[in-house]
């Protein structure tokens, strides 16, 4: 329950942000992060499954899901941030699974001021970020 309360609130902001990955694909994604990682911990399984090996294959799969989400229209790339939301989402639940609950928690809080909070400065600082391409040259129009 914590794992998936932790992908709600970051789904949440992704959610009111208009993208795509939200509430629910954030709050699936920590929580089958948590179930798998806590699978590994069981005493039955844990003879024969080492959970190290379990959470390097959640952050492989992830990155398959993270990369779905990256799409690519000219020269301008979208979706980068959704993914690494995928990506952390996936190891807050890793983090609730093996009990690191105070870590899980400080980093959701941390990611949300991030996504909030960086947002407003990169539209003021960096306003032209999303034209730089259409103004540059490209390397063959460029003219000795």
């Amino acid at each position: 329950m914590v794992a998936l309360a932790l992908g709600l609130v970051i789904g949440a902001e992704r959610e009111f942000r208009g993208h795509p990955a939200g509430l629910r694909t954030m709050a699936l994604i920590s929580a089958g992060s948590c179930m798998f990682t806590g699978l590994g911990l069981i005493p039955e399984f844990a003879r024969t499954v080492d959970p190290t090996r379990i959470a390097a294959q959640i952050v492989t799969g992830v990155g398959f899901l993270g990369a779905g989400s990256i799409l690519r229209q000219g020269e301008e790339v979208r979706g980068l941030t959704t993914a690494a939301s995928i990506w952390v989402a996936a190891s807050l639940g890793m983090a609730v699974g093996f009990a690191y609950y105070g870590v899980a928690i400080f980093i959701t809080v941390i990611v949300v001021v991030v996504l909030v909070a960086l947002k407003p400065m990169e539209e003021r600082f960096f306003k032209n970020r999303k034209h730089r391409r259409e103004t540059d040259p490209l390397p063959d129009e460029i003219v000795p």
